[in-house]
């Protein structure tokens, strides 16, 4: 039986009898219809750690005005399920009020890694991810938080907040789960019809033809324009970016990588409604 909290001194509530008993604790936060690649992060914790927090929480302030905040899946009976078959001991469940009461008007801004990759055609998304995760971070003080590196901007930001701001929680990375044809999982993987996850491979697969043609000499810019054709000739459309960037500091890198940075290739693009995106190591 998974323990439901639904206000923050409830949490804090919890958090304070596990450490007194002398627990440590890891959290993974999520936005709910959870999936393998959750599953992946609860097992990782629970490796680690003695008790394990799932926050689920629809965040309204990462999404855009035209975005599907409202459509965005939600199944709370089958999350708490698949949490409890997993030996989950804790889920912080809030709602918006609780999160954001009246009055609200206090943000987080990571500057210099947001402004690039998602954060172009989503200027209000990262802004909402760093102050909801910061207040995560601070409500439940766990020794380490999850997070996927399918999202892997959305980790160097999260990386670089607790930093800066000193929260004293190690933030960990998990590699991407995937279908067994290389699809990465995504909530949003549910809104496309048959025929648009049959094209769905087609961005593994030129990410990959992007690494391989980096590792064979190719500039940078050369190979995400050979990726970019193999993902339009696939039926994505539009294709927002087709990238290689440095992993710290998300610098664009349009030659040859330096030997020393390790570099990733990252793209975003749509099927139909849905924006899918991935990346995948030089």
């Amino acid at each position: 039986m998974v323990a439901v909290d639904r206000t923050v001194s409830g949490l804090r509530g919890r958090m304070r009898d596990w450490r007194t008993a002398g627990e440590t604790v890891g959290l993974v936060p999520t936005m709910g219809a959870l999936h393998e690649g959750h599953m992946t992060l609860v097992r990782a914790a629970r490796a680690e750690y003695d008790r394990v927090v799932v926050s689920i929480f629809v965040n309204p302030a990462q999404f855009g005005p035209r975005e599907d905040f409202d459509s965005y899946p939600r199944q709370e009976a089958r999350d708490l399920a698949m949490l409890a078959e997993a030996g989950v001991e804790s889920a912080f469940m809030p709602g918006v009020a609780e999160m954001y009461p009246d009055g609200f008007s206090t943000a987080v801004t990571v500057s210099g890694l947001t402004e690039c990759l998602c954060g172009r055609g989503r200027p209000v998304h990262f802004r909402g991810v760093a102050t909801v995760v910061t207040k995560l971070l601070l409500q439940c003080l766990p020794d380490a938080a999850f997070f996927g590196e399918k999202d892997f901007q959305q980790l160097q930001v999260i990386r670089r907040l607790a930093g800066d701001l000193d929260i004293p929680v190690a933030i960990r990375g998990v590699a991407t789960v995937r279908e067994t044809d290389g699809v990465a999982l995504s909530s949003r993987n549910a809104y496309l019809t048959p025929d648009q996850r049959a094209c769905a491979p087609a961005m593994i697969a030129a990410l990959r033809h992007v690494a391989a043609r980096i590792g064979e000499g190719a500039p940078a810019s050369e190979a995400c324009a050979e990726g970019r054709g193999m993902l339009e000739q696939a039926g994505f459309d539009p294709v927002d970016y087709l990238e290689v960037r440095e992993e710290e500091s998300l610098a664009l890198v349009e030659g040859q990588p330096a030997p020393s940075r390790s570099a990733r290739a990252f793209a975003a693009a749509f099927l139909g409604e849905t924006r899918l995106i991935d990346n995948w190591p030089l």
